[in-house]
């Protein structure tokens, strides 16, 4: 059974394109109430006070910052998958007809403007190929290539980040066994007071590895589903773009070699 979005974000037909944005409220929904039961039983308030280096919190910042990131790209991604929608209904309806440029926008044969968006981009830029196409097949290789480069530098800021925390936690978790180990290295005497001191301060070395390290790979798990779930989004444009114009747009370059020269096809 097909899954569709609630028509509130958008008309019923375009409802589906809002998916991802929708899969992100509700791993961020999930990840809220957890974060509130951590610090209903007072968790979140012992783990912020056991980390004398602070760097869970700053951890936890980083993970905000970089979630409220993957929202604007998913955003963005939406609105183009909306943006590629609209496109192929427009190139369909003109059912094989001329396309062409008018003021810098792809019009129709039926005089309708292509919604602005990667996908009307890409077409512009197989016009501009055009002009020096002569006949055979239509390679559009390279500018896919571009395209996919550019769609993905959506989501690198997210990939470096999330490992980056898996990295301070894995320093965090080196910091703390030196705290750990320093008082066993100032330990001259075995009277009961200088063990208990000995033994406090290893168990604050040991809650801040351990503190760290739950609050790095937490957080970077969280981070790279959510990049996973935008990168599904990304593969889905990108398809569409693909589509578009190997079924509806190249075509007409391959049967008509004389057309590009004045801007149509």
């Amino acid at each position: 059974m097909t899954t569709t979005a609630p028509t509130f974000l958008a008309p019923t037909t375009e409802s589906r394109d809002y998916l991802p944005l929708l899969k992100w409220l509700l791993v961020m929904v999930l990840t809220a109430f957890g974060f509130l039961v951590l610090w209903y039983f007072g968790l979140v308030q012992t783990m912020i006070a056991l980390d004398r280096t602070k760097m869970s919190v700053v951890i936890l910042a980083v993970f905000i910052a970089t979630s409220l990131h993957c929202l604007y790209q998913t955003v963005l991604v939406s609105r183009e998958l909306v943006a590629s929608r609209r496109v192929r209904e427009a190139v369909v309806a003109a059912a094989g007809g001329a396309l062409s440029v008018q003021d810098g926008r792809i019009v129709t044969a039926q005089g309708q403007a292509l919604e602005p968006g990667v996908v009307t981009t890409h077409i512009a830029n197989l016009f501009a190929k055009a002009r020096t196409f002569g006949s055979g097949n239509f390679d559009q290789t390279v500018l896919l290539r571009s395209l996919a480069d550019q769609l993905r530098s959506r989501e690198k800021l997210g990939w470096f980040v999330s490992e980056s925390l898996l990295r301070l936690a894995l320093l965090g978790t080196a910091i703390g066994f030196i705290l750990m180990l320093i008082p066993l290295a100032e330990l001259n005497a075995f009277d009961v007071e200088t063990l208990r001191q000995t033994l406090t301060g290893m168990s604050d070395g040991m809650a801040i590895a351990l503190t760290i390290t739950v609050a790095g790979i937490t957080t970077a798990l969280l981070l790279k589903f959510e990049y996973y779930l935008l990168d599904e989004a990304i593969a889905d444009l990108f398809r569409e773009v693909t589509e578009i114009t190997e079924v509806h747009v190249i075509p007409t370059f391959e049967r008509r070699s004389d057309v590009p020269r004045a801007e149509s096809v």
